[in-house]
């Protein structure tokens, strides 16, 4: 749902596929640009076509890869390991626990070039040589995390590689990140990738199954101090895929500029009704406890029933990373009654 400036939850602000043969064969399909020209390993030539339509190219395969945590570790998931040695974006908690952007990759052994929105040490980043920076788009051009007020001096030192993550739907920035994973020499036949992909179809299939038996109308959501976020399915790629296998979603009327969510003061946030409240997980949104505050959020027919579930609202855009949160989604659905 990505509130951009804000939480970053702008983009996504804050910050699909019907029926099991149509899902089986989106699931398959390659996807069209990126490859390399030396098939991702070993000397030669290199090169990849990222969704801003730019062919990057390399003497050899990158080595020295600096990504967006969440790119990182959608790649790590398809095999892509060692040749990451920096990222940016939210990696580590307070407690020095990994945050869960940053998926199963070991951030430990990773230079972090700054965690929070607007925080990215040029310097440091200059010091790891970088020869390939990879971040996501979720809107046009716009490449996430990168400051604007020093996002020349960045791009001067090493080719940038855009992956669309907004507007499309979940499955298309997967089946680029797999694309841009074997270019970089990941074997997309290892049994840790072909499992989790497996996975993936079989979680996609049972939630697809589950809401024609379950009619529960969800509400994408997030909550900050003075705000309440209700997320729009049309833009979010999570949600466009969930929509697309059925999950019925409240569509907010009036989205704030950018499409990705309607900004609602506490006074009006239960504008929309919903059975289930699919609430933003991330670090800098309020969570049920906090929220208990806010007289609204205690009145919405959901949160009396106890109907409220997280939402890994920037999600992993791999078939590991995606799967346990269909798996989580279908789960709430399953168990959840009309309360709206």
């Amino acid at each position: 749902m990505r509130h951009a400036r804000e939480l970053p939850l702008s983009r996504r602000g804050l910050l699909a596929a019907g029926g099991a043969t149509g899902l089986g064969a989106l699931v398959t399909a390659c996807g069209g640009k990126g490859g390399s020209d030396s098939g991702g390993k070993g000397g030669g030539s290199w090169s990849f076509t990222d969704d801003r339509d730019k062919k990057i190219t390399n003497d050899g395969p990158p080595e020295h890869i600096v990504a967006y945590v969440a790119a990182a570790a959608a790649l790590y998931d398809f095999g892509i390991d060692k040749q990451i040695t920096g990222v940016f974006g939210p990696t580590k908690l307070k407690n020095g626990k990994p945050d869960v952007q940053a998926g199963d990759i070991d951030v430990d052994r990773l230079t972090s070039l700054g965690q929070t929105w607007g925080q990215f040490n040029v310097e440091k980043y200059a010091s790891l040589n970088p020869d390939l920076l990879i971040t996501n788009m979720f809107d046009p051009g716009a490449l996430f995390y990168i400051p604007d007020d020093s996002k020349k001096k960045i791009l001067q030192l090493a080719p940038s590689c855009a992956i669309k993550t907004g507007r499309v739907s979940m499955l298309e920035p997967i089946k680029r990140y797999a694309a841009l994973a074997e270019a970089l020499g990941a074997d997309l036949k290892a049994k840790k990738v072909t499992d989790a992909k497996a996975r993936f179809e079989k979680a996609s299939e049972e939630l697809r199954k589950t809401v024609k038996s379950h009619k529960i109308r969800v509400m994408a959501c997030s909550g900050s101090a003075d705000l309440f976020y209700v997320s729009n399915p049309k833009i979010n790629a999570d949600l466009i895929f969930f929509e697309e296998l059925g999950v019925e979603f409240v569509q907010p009327r009036k989205p704030d500029k950018g499409g990705y969510f309607e900004s609602l003061s506490w006074e009006n946030a239960d504008k929309y009704d919903a059975d289930v409240l699919f609430l933003d997980n991330r670090t800098a949104t309020l969570q049920p406890d906090a929220l208990k505050s806010k007289p609204t959020w205690s009145k919405m027919p959901a949160v009396k029933a106890d109907q409220i579930t997280p939402w890994s609202s920037e999600p992993r855009f791999s078939y590991a990373g995606a799967a346990p949160l269909i798996e989580s989604l279908t789960k709430a659905i399953q168990d959840a009654k009309k309360v709206s």
